[in-house]
Formats: structure tokens, sequence, C-alpha cells
């Protein structure tokens, strides 16, 4: 890819960050968090532990943004409810690094793949 077309890329999403509704923009938490679980998933299996650990931390960054930005007044049950989902992900990442399981990896991913396609659509309606 040339610099020009890198650039254009980054502009693209830059714009459709400044662009995104609050929905949208969670959705791509999501989706920016999916992809880093499915790379440390990987990366396990092809026992790159350096590799696995960058990309469990993006991934564990992304869920703690998640996290700390809910608004528990507001959002009531559901609120509370993501609330714990993110704790018992961030948990459960912690123990498959520690383990070096990809399996344990996955689970978190298939968890965060139902709400991200609940998220959608919301964000769609």
């Amino acid at each position: 890819m040339s610099a020009y077309t890198a650039s254009q890329t980054a502009a693209y999403r830059q714009q459709s960050i400044l662009t995104a509704t609050p929905g949208q923009l969670v959705v791509m938490l999501y989706d920016g968090c999916l992809r880093f679980l499915h790379q440390a998933a990987y990366a396990l299996r092809d026992n790159d532990a350096i590799q696995a650990g960058a990309r469990l931390s993006r991934a564990e960054a992304i869920i703690a943004e998640l996290l700390d930005t809910l608004d528990l007044e507001q959002g009531g049950v559901v609120a509370s409810r993501l609330q714990g989902i993110y704790v018992f992900c961030l948990r459960h990442l912690t123990e498959a690094r520690a383990a070096g399981d990809p399996e344990m990896v996955e689970k978190v991913g298939e968890l965060l793949g139902e709400l991200r396609d609940a998220w959608a659509q919301v964000a769609a309606a």
C-alpha cells in the first residue's frame, strides 16, 4: 500500500469516527476488540507469546474503555449487566493469558460478538 493510499484510508477512518453516532462508535469498538481477540487467539496457536500479549492488551484496553464509559445511573439494569460481562471478560482474558489458551480467548470473542450484534441492531434503528 502506498503512503498516499494509507493516508486516504486513515482520513476515511477518521471521518467515519467523527460522523458516527454513539451507537455506531460502540459497534466500532466491539469490531476492533473482536479483531484483536481473533489475532491473539491465532498468535497463541502459533506460539507467538509476544504478539498474543500485544493483541490481548489492545482488546483489554477496549473492554476497559467500554467498562469505564458505562453510565450506571442512567443505564440501570442494562448497564449493570454490561458491567458484569465486561468484568468477566477482563478476568477471563487474564486467565487465558496466563494459561496461553486460545479457546478461552475465543469464548470471550463469542460473548462480545453477541453483544456487538445487539449493539449493531440498536445503532441501525
